[in-house]
């Protein structure tokens, strides 16, 4: 069972005798005397992992909701989910929360990555433990700066903890700086981790840090590299489970198909369950009628990150592929929200809702990366390398396992692009892809104009009870748009940070 260490590391600054300041107090634990041996940077690093829990209790609201997957059930009696729905009306302001969690969240990540590397060779103890955590610090860091760089674009890059409060204010590094930063990590972390075959479950592997840069070299549409760093992953030891609903179940954690996953865990002290399968049902007088949890809380559930019609469109065919009952259900039954007093066949996310024992605590891991997902990126690197005929069997791995019984034959590219771009929504619903997705394929404006068109013209099939729609500054989707705005308080701290385009 994986758990999480919080690390608090205390400053003081005593002023009344210059006696006390030559010696800090053995009881205070600073930067320099805490990290003394192996044990103290296990523990560092486990803290590294920390952030991402809360981090993807949230990244659904600016990835698949942002997107044409999922959208709300519009709650009329109460508005205090607005600022969520704004990310999917693409009408979100500068002081969004949402968006300053995810930048606290990925620098907290940074931060304690860079105090790790900056101390690690300064400490002896066997040099496999310390190149593995190394590794994992490296892996991390590069992963949060890739999540800031898709959000927001270029961002100020700290490689090393500041030493000063002058050092905490840099400028925005360019967008392409960014990237480089975050391949030598990845690049670095490759070498340095152990495969998954030796490494603790639940940790960056060398695999994992290879799907990382080869998502990076897909975002840089330098298709011949990702090839190249993902070509070995696929002799790893990974493979696609035979079930696809098997994949997510809280008893498989770890299964031959995950490459990466953020863990979560019930029945600890700590708060390290996962709620985010409540935020994706419907708002009922008695969730237990889908969560199957008593006692529960009435109303409760999100309602959000709710499948689209146009999502349940995309199947070619829901009875043979395994896919749709494994990742949607539908609810018919009473309501909780103003105008709406019952659902029929109101659909919500069912692959990350299974058995728990408490209400709104669940040990639901969220997968950041797995093998099929591999698969579909060689499949894509190989297209678009005119490779196709041999990319077919990349993509036709996924469609077996998901039990369609109809290949993809097509070897001319621009039609290959797309049928990969498609199975790539329906394999990975609900993990956070489809909105990246439409930005690097150069498709997100004229897909989400589209799918903001339907939601005017027919909002009560987007689930608006009677008489209500989005307001009519929504689906303005611009260029601009394809970046959110560097949070507001951010700015205020650090005036030396510029806006982005198309925020005030």
């Amino acid at each position: 069972m994986k758990k999480y260490i919080y690390i608090s590391i205390l400053f003081i600054a005593i002023s009344s005798c210059d006696d006390f300041l030559e010696v800090a107090p053995e009881t205070i634990l600073t930067q320099e005397n805490f990290y003394k041996n192996q044990n103290d940077f296990e523990q560092a690093v486990t803290g590294i992992y920390a952030p991402l829990q809360p981090l993807y209790q949230l990244q659904w609201q600016l990835n698949e909701l942002r997107s044409d997957n999922t959208y709300f059930i519009y709650n009329v009696g109460n508005r205090g989910g607005k600022p969520t729905e704004d990310l999917a009306t693409f009408t979100v302001e500068t002081n969004n929360a949402t968006l300053q969690s995810n930048w606290q969240y990925n620098y907290q990540i940074i931060s304690r990555a860079n105090l790790v590397l900056a101390q690690i060779d300064n400490v002896d103890f066997e040099n496999s433990v310390k190149q593995n955590l190394k590794g994992q610090a490296l892996f991390l860091r590069a992963l949060a700066y890739f999540d800031l760089v898709k959000n927001f674009g270029g961002v100020p890059i700290f490689t090393a903890p500041p030493t000063s409060y002058d050092e905490t204010f840099k400028l925005r590094a360019t967008k392409q700086q960014v990237y480089d930063q975050i391949i030598l990590d990845a690049l670095a972390a490759i070498d340095l981790l152990p495969d998954r075959t030796t490494q603790t479950t639940g940790r960056a592997t060398s695999g994992a840090a290879r799907v990382l840069l080869a998502d990076i070299y897909l975002n840089l549409e330098r298709w011949n590299d990702a090839e190249v760093i993902l070509t070995p992953v696929l002799s790893m030891g990974y493979s696609l489970l035979g079930d696809y609903a098997d994949i997510f179940k809280p008893a498989n954690k770890g299964n031959s198909e995950i490459i990466f996953e953020i863990w979560y865990v019930t029945g600890t002290s700590q708060p390290l369950f996962s709620t985010f399968p409540y935020s994706f049902i419907p708002q009922t007088p008695d969730p237990a009628v889908i969560t199957g949890v008593s006692p529960a809380t009435p109303n409760g559930g999100g309602s959000n990150n709710i499948p689209t019609p146009d999502l349940i469109a995309s199947y070619e065919d829901q009875v043979e592929d395994e896919r749709f009952g494994a990742s949607i259900a539908f609810y018919t039954g009473p309501g909780s929200m103003v105008g709406i007093p019952n659902y029929t066949n109101q659909p919500y996310i069912r692959k990350y809702l299974h058995p728990h024992a408490v209400y709104n605590q669940t040990d639901q891991n969220w997968p950041v990366y797995r093998y099929a997902e591999v698969l579909l990126m060689m499949s894509e690197a190989l297209n678009e390398q005119n490779k196709s005929a041999e990319a077919l069997t990349y993509i036709n791995q996924v469609r077996d396992r998901a039990g369609l019984t109809t290949d993809i034959t097509t070897t001319v590219q621009g039609e290959l692009r797309n049928a990969i771009i498609n199975e790539r929504r329906i394999e990975l619903a609900f993990e956070n892809k489809r909105w990246n997705d439409l930005v690097r394929k150069n498709i997100a404006i004229s897909v989400m104009t589209t799918f903001g068109t339907s939601v005017k013209n027919n909002p009560e099939v987007y689930y608006y009870a009677p008489g209500n729609a989005p307001p009519p500054n929504s689906f303005n989707v611009t260029s601009d748009f394809l970046l959110y705005p560097i949070p507001i308080n951010e700015i205020i701290v650090n005036p030396q940070l510029q806006q982005n385009p198309g925020y005030n």
